[in-house]
């Protein structure tokens, strides 16, 4: 057998396992976080969210809800050099999202256990 044919028959049963592979992983929604902002978020989102009282004021003026600020929260990017990761206690990051064409931005406090909503500003 030549070398063409093995490199042939190599690709073709490397992409019917990629088929396969990806459709196992979608059904079971698994969720691959490799990069900064994907890993802050879903440990974000993992925690048990707190607003504070300006957050919520801003929330009742857009008439936002928790659900809907989730989604608006997996959406984001989070902007690193605006964030305070350095802290021991709790890190606060700054989060970019989009809502109905307005440009939002988040200050959350990531404790161990809690994610407090700080601040949210539209810019």
């Amino acid at each position: 057998m030549t070398l063409i044919k093995r490199i042939g028959y190599y690709l073709v049963g490397f992409s019917i396992g990629l088929i396969f592979l990806a459709f196992f992983l979608k059904k079971k929604k698994a969720e691959f976080c490799y990069g900064i902002d994907c890993r802050v978020i879903k440990n974000i989102q993992s925690k048990n969210i707190k607003y504070s009282e300006e957050a919520n004021a801003f929330m009742y003026s857009l008439s936002l809800d928790s659900a809907t600020f989730a989604t608006i929260l997996k959406r984001g990017d989070v902007n690193i050099s605006k964030s305070n990761t350095k802290l021991d206690s709790c890190k606060v990051y700054f989060i970019e999202s989009e809502f109905e064409e307005r440009k939002l931005s988040f200050t959350i406090e990531n404790c161990e256990k809690t994610a407090t909503v700080q601040a949210i500003k539209e810019e």
